[in-house]
């Protein structure tokens, strides 16, 4: 990583507010409940071996990932901290295990897989995730599979039940709570009728972010912890801190009349009839800049002042309508952080947080910030 200032584009992640943010969720939690961090999808773009160094000082027991390949980039990075796959899938359990990931395991199928990887190695007593559905309905097993789970699970040595898991999927809306109860009584249910079975207690949970802060009397043995670290609450008025700003320099700037014509593709930036004064900026809809927050649809922040995109977004930089507003080449434009944030930025496109944020590629520069 660069902490260059003449870099052009550059994803900040405030490391103070990072911490505020996780010692938030931890105050909500006892002492001795341990804390999960999702990484996957490159920690919701923020930078996955940069996010994941961060939780791994700030005291974090878990991190998870979606895919193995993810897993194997921290684990190259030099990150130590245990790693839950969440999608292992059946294919890539060589990697898994050369690794030292442990596998979310959510139908009898794929364990069976990985047992046979494991046997041929002479592997035993392998960490792996049981995944059940107990509402989602994405991954996991169902009541109805359990028996033959559990049947499995008392026959063999080479794997050994670290967690047992679930999802909630509507921990946020109070109107939905009668679903998030029922989710959570099937889950205590199932689990326990697996812990009696093999005889040992493995890590139980179930709570998500959402879930941490409205039901954290269902905390059990660990909690996991996605999107409110990188600043998105589930309740109302509460602003966590937002970790990631979007930052960009000006490359150039025109004074344009009416009789120039028009601004950008299509020619939809239309020039006022005194004149308009455009910036150019290196960041365009490859850089998870949706094209319909062109034409004015979005306002990004520039030396105190929000100044509206103008005209199409391109491919690798927008043009936006600096008018009035006090600017040379080289200043900087936040596309969102403090402002505008990037809750703003999805209600304009009727989308949530996790899109835009998950949007920005790795080609954007990740920059950790101590001083703030």
């Amino acid at each position: 990583m660069s902490n260059s200032e003449t870099d052009f584009s550059r994803l900040e992640l405030n490391l103070q507010n990072c911490l505020d943010n996780y010692r938030y969720f931890r105050s909500k939690l006892k002492r001795s409940t341990k804390l999960l961090v999702l990484v996957k999808a490159n920690a919701y773009g923020h930078g996955s071996v940069e996010f994941a160094s961060m939780m791994q000082n700030a005291g974090a027991d878990y991190l998870a990932v979606a895919l193995p390949v993810e897993g194997i980039e921290l684990r190259q990075a030099g990150i130590s901290l245990p790693i839950l796959v969440l999608t292992a899938g059946t294919d890539f359990f060589e990697e898994i295990i050369d690794n030292h990931l442990e596998p979310g395991i959510p139908n009898i199928s794929a364990l069976k897989s990985l047992e046979a990887v494991l046997e041929a190695r002479g592997v035993h007593n392998y960490p792996v995730h049981i995944k059940l559905d107990t509402g989602m309905h994405r991954l996991g097993f169902m009541t109805s599979e359990l028996p033959e789970l559990i049947e499995h699970l008392k026959s063999t040595d080479l794997v050994r039940v670290q967690s047992i898991y679930s999802h909630l999927c509507v921990a946020e809306d109070p109107a939905m709570d009668s679903l998030t109860l029922s989710q959570v009584d099937m889950y205590e249910r199932n689990a326990a009728a697996i812990v009696d079975a093999i005889g040992y207690s493995p890590i139980l949970h179930i709570l998500n972010s959402a879930g941490i802060e409205r039901f954290s009397q269902f905390q059990h043995d660990m909690v996991r912890l996605g999107v409110g670290i990188y600043g998105i609450s589930a309740l109302p008025g509460l602003k966590l801190k937002p970790v990631a700003s979007l930052k960009v320099k000006i490359l150039q700037i025109k004074e344009l009349k009416p009789e120039d014509g028009a601004i950008g593709y299509g020619q939809h930036g239309k020039i006022a009839p005194g004149g308009t004064r455009i910036a150019t900026i290196p960041v365009g809809y490859a850089d998870g800049i949706d094209r319909h927050l062109g034409r004015g649809n979005v306002s990004f922040s520039l030396n105190g002042h929000r100044v509206p995109t103008i005209g199409n977004i391109c491919m690798d930089m927008c043009m936006v309508d600096v008018t009035g507003v006090d600017c040379q080449v080289g200043d900087t434009v936040t596309i969102f952080g403090e402002d505008p944030t990037v809750t703003e930025i999805a209600d304009i496109l009727g989308t949530i947080p996790y899109e835009i944020m998950t949007s920005v590629p790795r080609r954007i520069e990740r920059v950790i910030i101590r001083n703030k």
